[in-house]
């Protein structure tokens, strides 16, 4: 038996589309992992890919948290189509009150920036789905359904997430919808309905309103969702240890 006092989490979600031409289509996929700390902070680790819509984006991410909820670290690694695009480390100095990015891509060599953490920063968008429903740990739940403007720094302010890591502020809406239960491939879960909504046109063009189901727990894990408009996609969680 381990000694190590750390609990761990691991699950893997599937990707599907929406579209007609394609309606259930496995499109992509994701694994994660949680390494919840004795002090309470949080590691995530998450590799994603994507299919569909082309070019294909293969992701892998490790973010750190401290026990406060607030962004610590986190490494980026992107391939396009199966070529390297670009790796970045950031890292968050919140005594400072800036946030620092070291990254590299063919199309943008060796990049540094250092950029001033917004006030009420909310928390650091890494684009793994499971970081999308673990972000939604800042809404007062107590305050029954509610909609408030969340500020999030990105690593990239495509949809996707398909550009070389550099940081991008982002002001979006975040919707408490209210609670639900969801019955997924990976179990029923008690859930909490959450929507983001983008009336500020995050990286030039709307993001469409995005349905997100979370365990209604402290470990705040995705459990299904899906965005709408242009994109038309479906996630599900389809294996949970924890």
């Amino acid at each position: 038996m381990s000694i190590m006092p750390h609990r761990r989490i691991e699950g893997r979600i599937r990707y599907t589309s929406k579209k007609p031409e394609m309606l259930g289509a496995e499109r992509g996929r994701e694994n994660f992992a949680f390494t919840v700390h004795a002090s309470g902070a949080v590691t995530i680790q998450a590799h994603c890919e994507i299919e569909e819509p082309r070019p294909t984006v293969m992701r892998d991410i490790v973010y750190s948290l401290d026990a406060s909820r607030r962004p610590m670290d986190c490494h980026v690694r992107l391939s396009l189509d199966d070529e390297y695009l670009g790796s970045g480390w950031v890292h968050f100095d919140h005594d400072a009150g800036t946030a620092e990015c070291e990254s590299h891509g063919p199309t943008i060599g060796r990049l540094s920036q250092t950029m001033k953490i917004p006030q009420g920063l909310t928390g650091f968008g890494t684009h793994p789905i499971v970081g999308d429903g673990f972000i939604t740990r800042c809404m007062d739940v107590a305050r029954g359904p509610h909609r408030r403007e969340i500020t999030v720094l990105l690593p990239s302010p495509d949809h996707r997430g398909a550009t070389p890591p550099m940081l991008a502020r982002v002001d979006i809406h975040l919707e408490y919808v209210g609670e639900a239960e969801k019955t997924v491939a990976a179990g029923t879960f008690a859930c909490r309905h959450f929507r983001f909504v983008d009336e500020a046109a995050m990286g030039g063009t709307q993001h469409p309103p995005y349905d997100m189901w979370v365990t209604a727990d402290d470990d705040a894990i995705f459990v299904c969702g899906g965005v709408g408009g242009y994109m038309q996609t479906w996630y599900e969680l389809i294996e949970l240890t924890r």
